[in-house]
C-alpha cells in the first residue's frame, strides 16, 4: 500500500508544505503566516493548509517557529507548535524530525524539545546526503530569512554546531535571506525597518514583482515602485528628495555586501572539510543568490551544482525542508 506523506515546515514567518508519494513529488506550497503576531491562530492556519493539500496518510513535521518571541522559550514554542499540529491533524499520525537523525512521535518530541527545535536544516542535509555520497560536499540553502551552509562527508551531515547558537558561531547558519532581512543589518543608514532585502532584489530585477503581495516593510505592494520608496527611506529621504540613481546604487551596494558576506561564510565552512567540495547542492527561494555567492567565493574550485529547482521545480525548492522531511518519512517508515 502506498503511503502519502505531507511534510510540514513550520517557521516564524511562513508555513511550508510538500507532498510525496510512491517516489514522486506532489504539490508544494509556501504561505506567509506571522506566527509571532498570532500564535493562537496557528491550528486554523495549519488546518487551512491541510485542506489545500488533502489526502495525507501521515504528517512529517519540522520547525523553526519555536524561536518566535511570542513564546517564553524554545521548550514552550515546540510544545505550542506540536499542540497546533495535533489539533489540525486530527486522526492523521504525526512524526517529527530530530537532530538525532530520526523521526520521533509527538510524545517523544515533547520529551526532547531541543532535539526537534530548528531541526529542519538537518532534515534537508540528510535528504541531500543521499545524492552526495562520493566525498566532501556542501549544502547551500538560502531562504527568505536565513541561510544554511552545511558540510557533508560521504553523504552524512558533519556540522560543527547542532543548535542554532552553535551554528551561528560556526558560520553554518547565517541570519540573512532574500526577503525579510532588514537592510540596516547590511548598511549604514536609518536604523528603522524601512526596507528589506526583498526591495534590493526587486529593484535589481532579480525577483518578479508581485503587486498582490503586501508582506513588505511598509505593507505596500512588492513592486519596483514600492521598493524605490522603501529604499529612499533608508537614505532618510523620499522619492522627491532622492534620485533613482542613488536608490539603485544603494541596492547594488547592499547586494554586493550580502554576496560577499555569504561567500566568506561558505569559505569558512568549506575549509573545515577534508578536501574541496566536489558538489554543492543548492535550494531555497534564494537559489539565484546561491549561484552568485558560489561564483564570488574563492575558497575552492568551481564545484558541480545540484539544484533542487532544476530537478523538482521552484515551488518544491522554496519548501525544501518540508519536502525533505516528507521523503525521509516515506523511506524510513516503509512508505
Amino acid at each position: 500500500m502506498t503511503v502519502r506523506v505531507l511534510g510540514l515546515d513550520i517557521g516564524g514567518a511562513n508555513l511550508k508544505a510538500a507532498s510525496f508519494s510512491a517516489g514522486q513529488a506532489g504539490r508544494a506550497l509556501t504561505l506567509p503566516f506571522p506566527l509571532w503576531k498570532q500564535p493562537a491562530q496557528l491550528p486554523e492556519a495549519l488546518a487551512a493548509l491541510l485542506a489545500v493539500l488533502p489526502g495525507a496518510d501521515r504528517l512529517a513535521v519540522t520547525m523553526t517557529g519555536e524561536l518566535c518571541d511570542c513564546f517564553a522559550g524554545k521548550r514552550e514554542g515546540v510544545n505550542a507548535i506540536l499542540d497546533a499540529v495535533a489539533r489540525a491533524a486530527g486522526k492523521t499520525p504525526v512524526v517529527v524530525w530530530s537532530t538525532l537523525g530520526k523521526l520521533l512521535s509527538v510524545a517523544e518530541a515533547r520529551r526532547e524539545p531541543l532535539k526537534v527545535a530548528s531541526a529542519n536544516w538537518h532534515a534537508l542535509a540528510t535528504f541531500w546526503g543521499r545524492a552526495l555520497t562520493d566525498g566532501p560536499a556542501l549544502l547551500l540553502d538560502i531562504g527568505s530569512t536565513t541561510t544554511d551552509i552545511i558540510p557533508l562527508v560521504e553523504g552524512r551531515p558533519c556540522p560543527t554546531g547542532w543548535t542554532d547558537p552553535e551554528r551561528l558561531r560556526s558560520g553554518e547558519l547565517y541570519y540573512a535571506g532574500v526577503r525579510r532581512t532588514p537592510l540596516i543589518g547590511l548598511m549604514e543608514g536609518a536604523a528603522e525597518l524601512f526596507a528589506t532585502t526583498l526591495d534590493v532584489f526587486l529593484l535589481l530585477d532579480m525577483v518578479p514583482q508581485r503587486p498582490e503581495d503586501c508582506d513588505t516593510a511598509d505593507g505596500r505592494p512588492a513592486t519596483c515602485a514600492g521598493a524605490q520608496a522603501r529604499l529612499a527611506r533608508m537614505l532618510c529621504g523620499d522619492l522627491e528628495t532622492t534620485t533613482e540613481e542613488e536608490r539603485i546604487q544603494l541596492a547594488r551596494d547592499v547586494h554586493f555586501r550580502l554576496v560577499a558576506r555569504l561567500a566568506r561564510a561558505v569559505g569558512q565552512v568549506a575549509r573545515r572539510l577534508p578536501g574541496p567540495p566536489y558538489r554543492v547542492a543548492i535550494s531555497g527561494s534564494g537559489e539565484f543568490l546561491a549561484r552568485q555567492v558560489l561564483r564570488f567565493q574563492d575558497a575552492f574550485p568551481p564545484p558541480s551544482l545540484v539544484s533542487m529547482t532544476s530537478h523538482l521545480g521552484q515551488e518544491v525548492s522554496a519548501a525544501a525542508c518540508a519536502f525533505a522531511v516528507a521523503v525521509l518519512c516515506t523511506e524510513r517508515e516503509g512508505g
